[in-house]
């Protein structure tokens, strides 16, 4: 039996760093062992809560190709989300976790929904926390006194960020869109092809001819740098 994994840490601190991914290398790989064999590898560096994962619909395109089981080392590297799982069990292709190998696509949805609804409730008392702290009247966020100078630097860090989540989409897009100029084709037929895969851009919108231009004119921006 063949195998594809797909490892996801949070952030891209973590995925320099290789936080997480041992651990997740290793589940998989122990729950492979005597069974078959790893036939190809997808990391994502991710917020749980996006469903925009270009490197998770690789994964799942490669194991419909070759016909193999997409194999995760933890069921809460997916989402914690009900509608994304179960869209992933109507991909058509067989999904297991190494911490839980006797999951079934039924226990996949339950425990999906529990996530969700506990996500929903943890949201739902921070709101109602915010606004009994407002009523009192409590300060909150930038509307303390002396914090004007916090907020021109967050605002700051807030735009590097986004710079790095950009870089960071571009990287895990740009071997797929590699993959469809190979066959000579134009920008648009990139484009129309992403959004067949379901591939969407780093705002999780749909892409157009400008857009995979866009995509490929920072690659050479990213190369340019590190020159």
């Amino acid at each position: 039996m063949h195998y594809v994994t797909y490892l996801r840490v949070s952030t891209d601190r973590q995925g320099k760093s290789g936080l997480g991914l041992d651990a997740q290398r290793k589940a998989v790989a122990d729950h492979v062992a005597g069974k078959g064999e790893i036939a190809a590898e997808y990391v994502e560096i991710e917020s749980g809560k996006k469903n925009d994962r270009p490197q998770l619909a690789r994964a799942l395109a490669e194991a419909k190709r070759i016909g193999a089981v997409l194999l995760i080392a933890k069921l809460d590297r997916l989402a914690r989300n009900v509608a994304f799982i179960a869209n992933l069990l109507e991909a058509g292709v067989e999904i297991a976790a190494a911490d839980m190998p006797e999951a079934n696509r039924f226990l996949l949805h339950v425990m999906a929904a529990v996530a969700e609804h506990e996500a929903q409730a943890i949201s739902d008392r921070t709101r109602a926390a915010l606004a009994a702290a407002k009523a009192r009247g409590v300060a909150l966020g930038w509307s303390m006194p002396g914090r004007a100078g916090e907020q021109r630097h967050a605002a700051r860090k807030g735009a590097e960020r986004n710079a790095r989540k950009a870089d960071q989409h571009a990287a895990n897009v740009l071997p797929v869109i590699r993959q469809i100029a190979a066959r000579g084709v134009s920008l648009r037929q990139i484009a129309d092809e992403l959004n067949t895969r379901g591939i969407k851009t780093a705002r999780g919108g749909l892409w157009y001819a400008a857009t995979v231009r866009n995509v490929m004119a920072r690659e050479n921006e990213i190369e340019a740098q590190a020159a």
